[in-house]
């Protein structure tokens, strides 16, 4: 099963590289672009419940989805970017076992926990 979920997210990665594709801007931007969801941890230097909260929004497929349907229907291309952005970097993280975090520590996960427990 573990295996079936991560080419699940390996194929949802495909899907934002071929979507970003579908767009004017140069192939340099996504590679860029992609680590920069990861500043959504900056929350943890207050707690960890807000430090989950804020990478949660920033790690949700579903804010990917609406930020990439809203940028088509406007027809804003930067917001298409963020969007695409969001779900690459998502099922990017999934792939190597990150995943969404519980408000108690960082390390804990939707996937697993990340490291040794203390």
């Amino acid at each position: 099963m573990k295996n079936l979920l991560i080419l699940e997210e390996i194929a949802q990665f495909c899907l934002s590289v071929f979507l970003f594709s579908q767009l004017e801007f140069s192939w340099w931007l996504f590679p860029l672009c992609i680590l920069l969801p990861d500043f959504s941890m900056i929350g943890y230097l207050f707690n960890p419940k807000s430090g989950a909260w804020l990478y949660n929004i920033f790690h949700h497929k579903m804010t990917a989805v609406i930020v990439l349907i809203v940028g088509f229907i406007l027809h804003f291309p930067i917001v298409e970017l963020a969007g695409i952005i969001l779900l690459g970097h998502s099922s990017m993280d999934r792939i190597f076992g990150y995943g969404l975090k519980f408000t108690d520590d960082f390390r804990h996960t939707h996937l697993v926990w990340i490291g040794k427990r203390n």
